[in-house]
């Protein structure tokens, strides 16, 4: 669809029409220097959220039970940018994890069988918390946060 400024039948209505390179490139310019710290403004929020719902996940059923505390205290969060791009890490370092999330059947190192049940907490945390911070970033790309 037209619009007023740009007569290309594909043009979004918000469009406008640019003739001036160095004028485009100077918006561009401006935009991406706006982006870059709202984008890592909601990475860190939301990287933050998830560490705090996947330690709620992980504090009884149907998430894993607490015993000492220190598996749920050992989830962290990390928030890297670099290259134009943020990117936020939320894991643990300790090696029941991934059989606290997926479950184990079969025998260990010392030939004990296990038939151990998935207790899921991250996954569950991830669908909760990705619909806000999808919605959070697609304002970041719509024109900014307000």
């Amino acid at each position: 669809m037209a619009s007023r400024m740009n007569p290309h039948p594909n043009a979004h209505p918000r469009s406008g029409a640019y003739t001036n390179a160095a004028d485009l490139a100077a918006l561009l310019d401006e935009r991406a220097a706006q982006v870059l710290p709202q984008a890592l403004a909601v990475v860190r929020h939301y990287t933050m959220l998830l560490e705090t719902q996947v330690k709620a996940n992980a504090s009884g059923r149907p998430g894993p039970n607490v015993i000492t505390g220190d598996y749920r205290r050992s989830w962290t969060h990390e928030v890297h940018v670099g290259a134009g791009a943020v990117s936020g890490t939320v894991g643990t370092n300790k090696p029941q994890g991934r059989r606290l999330e997926y479950g184990y059947i079969g025998p260990d190192s010392l030939g004990r069988i296990f038939d151990q049940p998935p207790y899921p907490h991250l996954g569950p945390a991830v669908h909760t918390i990705e619909p806000a911070f999808l919605q959070a970033l697609g304002q970041v790309v719509d024109g900014g946060l307000s």
